[in-house]
């Protein structure tokens, strides 16, 4: 297996330090807008089978090149989903199997966006799908952690713990805290904001009795407890793969997105969007055209960059609802915790990107053995849980099962 990596970020570079401790890989070419990025990832490891390279990700001929100069098998995508078509289209024009994290971005419907679904998640990728299944060539879409292991869960639920299920709730929560330079707590998401204002200020989608709909943005606040000392946090309705992917392999009546983002966070992305600094399309200033959406992630740290100031644990993981194999109603939280302690001192990044992208290397590893196989557009729930999840745990930070009290 020769794996093209786009993206030296932090889910880039995490993933890096994740492979280089297995054996399933010939080649790694960690390839980045910013070669100089991409020549740190690769020396952090210290392993020959690893290069850098400079790609731009914006172009289809500049991804197919690269891959085909490196005689790649497998493109795996590590940027902004702003880049997932190009470099889909890059990977399939190289003859090469292709892997995300995060799918082809949505449009809100232009009249009714809070009632009815636009283009979806993943709908550019999935038009394609019968391309890539007639040329015998594979895409697993969404294989990060939230969607990805998420819907691992969702699938192994299926499998061996629910005979029939009323709802598949992904629920997302974490206790961290970042500090400032004189110790006081600071504002600095621990993940892409490009990607988080997209996400949270999207009109968030719903599966409910054979149909997607939409609801307005932070709609359906509620508090979960979230395992290993987390606790209590408030999540809402947010847009999120997994409910554009569960329904097509998992049939439950019901399926959900929430995340606790928390009140302040909430309160700055509002505030982004009256101020117009979401926006992606470009404006003028002083001569120069920028988008404002840039300008904001230009203004906060970089997400990998703040390990050492951070502190807690993050959950991800699915709230499953319905009736057990038992005939019993059940209610069961399939989890994954990580400690940002213990990825620091283990992998030296931080625990939402080693979280990220510890899934890619488990789904790549499987490919590379032949346990996991396909062609076509297909979600992580087209597979086999059971090896998935016994990989994880060798890893070194095992998954979860909480039951909670049935209703």
């Amino acid at each position: 297996m020769r794996i093209l990596v786009v993206g030296a970020g932090g889910v880039g570079s995490a993933f890096c330090a994740i492979a280089s401790r297995r054996d399933f890989f010939e080649v790694v070419v960690v390839a980045d807008r910013d070669a100089e990025r991409a020549r740190r990832s690769v020396a952090a490891v210290g392993d020959d089978r690893f290069s850098a390279a400079q790609v731009d990700a914006s172009s289809t001929e500049s991804v197919a090149g690269l891959a085909r100069q490196h005689r790649v098998t497998h493109v795996l995508n590590a940027v902004d989903p702003r880049f997932v078509m190009p470099i889909f289209d890059g990977a399939y024009a190289a003859g090469a199997d292709y892997l995300d994290m995060a799918m082809s971005l949505s449009r809100p419907h232009p009249e009714r966006p809070h009632e009815e679904t636009g283009v979806k998640l993943g709908d550019e990728q999935f038009a394609r799908a019968d391309e890539w299944q007639a040329a015998g060539r594979l895409a697993v879409v969404g294989i990060g952690v939230e969607p990805g292991l998420s819907d691992v869960f969702a699938r192994y639920a299926a499998d061996h713990l629910f005979s029939s299920i009323d709802e598949l709730g992904t629920r997302d929560g974490a206790n961290l805290t970042v500090d400032g330079p004189a110790g006081e707590a600071a504002f600095a998401p621990t993940f892409s904001i490009w990607t988080t204002i997209e996400e949270c200020l999207n009109p968030p989608v719903v599966w409910e009795d054979g149909r997607w709909f939409t609801t307005p943005p932070f709609s359906e606040p509620e508090v979960f407890d979230f395992p290993e000392g987390i606790g209590p946090v408030e999540c809402v309705n947010v847009e999120h793969e997994e409910v554009l992917l569960m329904p097509r392999w998992v049939k439950a009546r019901r399926a959900t997105f929430k995340y606790g983002l928390g009140t302040e966070f909430i309160g700055v992305l509002k505030a982004l969007q009256k101020l117009g600094l979401d926006r992606t399309d470009p404006v003028r200033v002083g001569g120069v055209e920028v988008s404002p959406r840039d300008v904001v992630a230009a203004c906060l740290p970089d997400p990998a960059t703040l390990g050492e100031r951070m502190s807690g644990k993050t959950c991800a993981g699915v709230w499953v609802t319905g009736t057990g194999i038992d005939d019993q109603p059940r209610s069961t939280y399939l989890y994954h915790v990580v400690d940002n302690a213990w990825t620091m001192r283990e992998y030296g990044h931080q625990c939402v990107v080693w979280q990220t992208a510890v899934n890619p290397v488990i789904a790549l590893e499987l490919l590379a053995a032949g346990i996991w196989s396909g062609a076509g557009v297909l979600g992580p729930e087209a597979f086999d849980a059971v090896p998935y999840l016994d990989l994880l745990a060798g890893h070194g930070c095992p998954w979860g099962l909480q039951e909670l009290a049935a209703a």
